[in-house]
């Protein structure tokens, strides 16, 4: 049967914690996570649960001042609908040191306000701040939290791992997304309203980005728990058809009482396909043009680490939050290494880019569902491979054999023998009705429902993306992994693990072959460089090719990267994406009138030079203009070295 956290509950609730102590520093008789130092969390000495769960008792801030008692945290990870999960909330902080860990700032997956509100199935099966037998009360009172002790913590929300947290909801019902606010409160900092969701359910519940031009009901939504909540609340929005509408947008949440504003660069409709690139510089607009104390979260374009302060730099944002990028990079907020400290867990090649390895990462995340979710000791693991290590001999040598082999046919199978009593095996229909009986004799398997559980699937295709495309056994092995069986997981991680074994011997071996991999990207190239249109991928502008950020971010597949989308233009040119209808007469009436709007300027520029009807002007380059014998009348055109020479009768192009 899968293992699941509902299997350990009385281990729980028995007290039998043992596993979910946290390490402190100088603090004797806490136990580390094993083999993984770094997993390990400090208790913050100033946040007690109590203090942490009595909410009511503490003084609401608001704005900046909020921000500020926070730690003023640069590094947000995102609300994601089932992935932004506690085990990967775990994992995002485990890679920044001990002392660090809460500048991360993290938000809740997207809960439905409505369901949380009235339903204690979804309640329990989406949020977990305590301990079985415990449950979350509906309406919690003060003399209830300050009787919970620091074993009723669990995962959500605890004050000692899980801080801060902001819990996100979608709503469109002030009164549903209050109820629903006020059962969270106090197992984290700040309630999120979800103002960005641009999906299609989200269209059809009426949430998210497609509030958007309901500016009523959105201040109804803020403005409620601004005032009856204790905890701030706060938004996550995305930008309008303009700057100014954004900036009124956005005053208008503040006004509501929002206190920390995040704005997701792209608008409504880019998602998909369609995604393109975000607009920082509505951001740095609504910088310059709110007031100084407003809080500004930016969202969109961080594929990795040094994007960061990019964007901080050319937005003047508080904080920058990361979604995608963090779910194919976990490590996304962490410092790489100095060179020369990369130990088990950090690769670097010779070309000075790296990156954490995968199998690393893999390894670290189930450490953490193993102790922390399930409440129990996590596998006997050996040291990761290096290069430098003795067993690169026996590997060498499996990879010349599999090298060898590459072209030859698969060997046919032996002929089955005979059983030891002479009967003939079983026939495949024979198997098959045997494997259905089992299967039928088993049961049905309990249905598992922990978020922590539910989403590691997802994680490790993401986590995995890269290397799956070069071995098809993970990518298998991963496909047939269920909620809760934490036997195939580790086998995916046993996989894994050779895999980057064998990249990591043929790395050594010829460095080249990853090199060129690396560099590479879809089309001709020259000299190493991507030609598009007879442009160099280094030379064109980002809104226009997706191929420089492709190589910049481009790692062998043993190490964590962003997966970087196409740009619609590059979609629509692969057939990745189709338009509609309404779309393509867009289309072609915007480009039929920059076709208008070129030819009346071809037209204007002819007659005053006077060209025949057809002719065309062309520039003449410096070099042949010295050729030219230039009369005394010289134009001022022509005193900047550009001759307009008519080309009569002639059409190009």
């Amino acid at each position: 049967m899968p293992l699941t956290s509902r299997n350990c509950f009385g281990l729980r609730a028995a007290g039998q914690l043992q596993n979910l102590a946290f390490t402190g520093v100088g603090t004797p008789g806490l136990r580390p996570l094993p083999l993984a130092p770094s997993v390990t969390f400090s208790i913050s000495p100033h946040r007690s649960v109590k203090t942490a769960f009595a909410t009511m008792a503490k003084p609401k801030l608001h704005g900046r001042a909020f921000y500020e008692s926070l730690g003023s945290p640069k590094y947000i990870v995102a609300p994601m609908v089932d992935q932004s999960e506690f085990a990967w909330r775990l994992l995002t902080r485990s890679f920044l040191p001990a002392e660090l860990r809460t500048s991360i700032l993290a938000y809740s997956p997207m809960l439905h306000a409505k369901m949380f509100a009235e339903s204690p199935k979804y309640r329990a099966q989406h949020f977990e701040p305590l301990n079985t037998p415990l449950a979350m009360p509906q309406t919690p009172a003060e003399a209830q939290l300050q009787t919970l002790t620091e074993e009723d913590a669990y995962l959500d929300g605890n004050p000692k791992i899980d801080r801060p947290l902001f819990v996100q909801f979608c709503a469109n019902d002030p009164q549903y997304l209050f109820q629903a606010a006020k059962v969270v409160q106090p197992y984290c900092d700040a309630v999120d309203l979800n103002l960005g969701c641009p999906q299609g359910i989200a269209k059809r519940g009426h949430y998210g980005a497609f509030l958007q031009e309901d500016w009523d009901t959105i201040y109804k939504l803020i403005n409620t728990l601004h005032k009856e909540l204790d905890i701030p609340v706060t938004a996550k929005f995305r930008i309008l058809e303009t700057r100014e509408k954004t900036l009124e947008y956005a005053k208008m949440l503040l006004s509501a009482g929002a206190s920390i504003i995040t704005c997701h660069g792209r608008q409504r409709e880019q998602k998909g396909h369609n995604t393109g690139l975000a607009d920082w510089s509505v951001l740095r607009y609504l910088r310059e043009q709110l007031p100084p104390e407003t809080v500004i979260f930016a969202n969109g374009n961080i594929l990795q680490y040094d994007d960061i302060a990019q964007c901080l730099e050319q937005t003047k944002a508080d904080g920058v939050m990361s979604a995608e990028g963090n779910l194919y990079d976990p490590t996304i907020f962490a410092t790489p290494p100095p060179v020369g400290d990369e130990g088990r867990e950090y690769w670097r090649g010779r070309d000075g880019k790296g990156g954490y390895r995968v199998d690393a990462v893999l390894r670290r995340y189930l450490d953490i569902i193993h102790q922390y979710v399930l409440s129990q000791d996590s596998p006997a693991r050996a040291p990761l491979f290096l290069s430098s290590d003795s067993a690169i001999k026996p590997i060498e040598a499996e990879i010349a054999h599999e090298a060898s082999n590459t072209n030859n046919k698969r060997p046919a199978e032996d002929a089955p023998d005979a059983s030891c009593d002479g009967q003939a095996p079983p026939s495949k229909k024979q198997k098959k009705r045997d494997a259905k009986q089992e299967k039928k004799n088993a049961g049905k398997p309990e249905r598992v429902t922990n978020p922590n559980l539910v989403a590691m699937q997802a994680h490790c295709f993401h986590l995995l993306r890269f290397l799956v495309k070069e071995h098809h056994d993970v990518r298998d092995a991963l496909a047939r992994s269920r909620a809760g069986d934490l036997d195939a997981y580790e086998n995916v991680l046993r996989l894994t693990q050779e895999a980057v074994k064998k990249g990591l011997v043929a790395y050594e071996t010829n460095p080249t072959v990853f090199e060129e991999v690396s560099a590479h990207v879809e089309g001709q190239t020259d000299g190493g460089l991507e030609q598009v249109n007879g442009v160099s991928a280094a030379k064109q502008a980002p809104e226009e090719s997706s191929d420089e950020a492709v190589r910049r971010c481009k790692r062998p597949y043993w190490v964590c990267q962003p997966y970087v989308r196409p740009l619609p233009k590059e979609a629509i040119e692969r057939g990745s994406m189709q338009l509609s209808k309404k779309e393509l007469k867009k289309l072609a009436e915007k480009e039929n009138e920059i076709k208008k709007n070129r030819a009346r300027e071809d037209e204007k520029q002819a007659d005053e030079a006077g060209v025949a009807p057809g002719g065309k002007i062309e520039a003449v380059p410096h070099s042949v203009q010295e050729e030219v014998k230039v009369s005394e009348g010289v134009s001022e055109a022509e005193k900047e070295g550009i001759v307009e020479v008519p080309n009569e009768g002639m059409v190009c192009g």
